[in-house]
């Protein structure tokens, strides 16, 4: 029997997009044969998914996932909405976000995971779910948050089922005071978050290029006055901007009198201990993605694995 070496998985993968554990069995069927191989996986239909590869995958779901002290948010896109409903692929995903919880929040330490029950990695799992389904799907990206003492709240906003959804949110506050009402505090600046969208959690976290992008368009509206009385309009804007744009100087949206720094502060007496918002991420489905045009029966088609 011919050697099956790790360059000759490799080369049966790039040609086919199959997944490695299934490369490797399809060149020990065929005794090291790429050809025949590629034959042998094609007939298992799992040399379906490079044909998917290049297609625009801005579907699926976010989802969130979390155990006390962190948590995690993965977000899996596949061709059309359709997928998102599919039982495979949301247990799939299920399992994606669980294992995240124990990587270093990395897409390339998730992706070389071992996914649970299997002798595969994460992403060759996906690689079988593209050939089963019949789109391409993408593991696209991966936040993890954890906190020494406190509580790692999440929300998930349009959900598909438990979990899942349109919109995923974290948001980690430090605190020894009451868990159950630290969780409940974190859950409704995580439903803040889905809604008004911070660009940082304060001045620090916004870049100097968009601080200079927007100084520019201060100065611009008010081209013709005096230098000193533009850089104050310009000042009194940026300040705005902040109030607008952080996490900790927005009203809260549950109560628009308060800014959220506020409620933190505030919520200190119920929780019984200091309490700090220390990070939160926001993944919203198929955001910077440019998505194709499509219509119904297109979707219908693609769907169906007629595409």
């Amino acid at each position: 029997m011919a050697a099956i070496t790790a360059g000759l998985v490799k080369e049966l993968r790039d040609k086919t997009g199959a997944g490695m554990m299934d490369c490797k069995s399809a060149l020990t069927e065929t005794d090291g044969d790429i050809e025949a191989a590629v034959d042998w996986l094609r007939k298992k239909g799992l040399a379906k998914a490079a044909k998917k590869a290049g297609r625009v995958a801005a579907e699926g779901v976010v989802a969130v996932e979390s155990s006390g002290h962190y948590a995690a948010a993965v977000e899996v896109n596949a061709e059309t909405d359709f997928v998102a409903r599919n039982p495979d692929f949301q247990a799939f995903v299920r399992e994606v976000a669980k294992v995240a919880l124990n990587t270093d929040g990395t897409l390339e330490a998730l992706t070389a995971a071992k996914f649970p029950g299997e002798e595969v990695t994460v992403g060759d799992r996906l690689t079988s779910l593209i050939a089963t389904i019949g789109e391409n799907m993408t593991l696209r990206r991966v936040a993890k948050l954890t906190v020494s003492e406190g509580v790692v709240a999440t929300y998930v906003h349009g959900a598909v089922v438990e979990g899942q959804g349109r919109i995923g949110v974290l948001v980690a506050l430090e605190s020894k005071g009451d868990v159950d009402k630290l969780s409940a505090l974190g859950r409704q600046i995580a439903m803040h978050v889905a809604a008004l969208n911070p660009l940082a959690l304060d001045g620090s976290g916004i870049s100097q290029e968009t601080l200079d992008r927007e100084k520019a368009i201060l100065l611009e509206k008010h081209q013709g006055k005096p230098a000193n009385v533009q850089e104050k309009i310009a000042e009194s804007g940026l300040k705005s901007f902040f109030k607008e744009n952080t996490l900790l100087d927005q009203a809260f949206v549950h109560d628009s009198s308060k800014s959220v720094s506020q409620v933190l502060k505030e919520a200190e007496a119920q929780v019984g201990a200091p309490v700090s918002l220390i990070a939160f991420v926001r993944y919203a489905l198929g955001e910077g993605i440019e998505k194709e045009e499509t219509d119904f029966a297109a979707e219908v088609a693609a769907a169906a694995g007629q595409s």
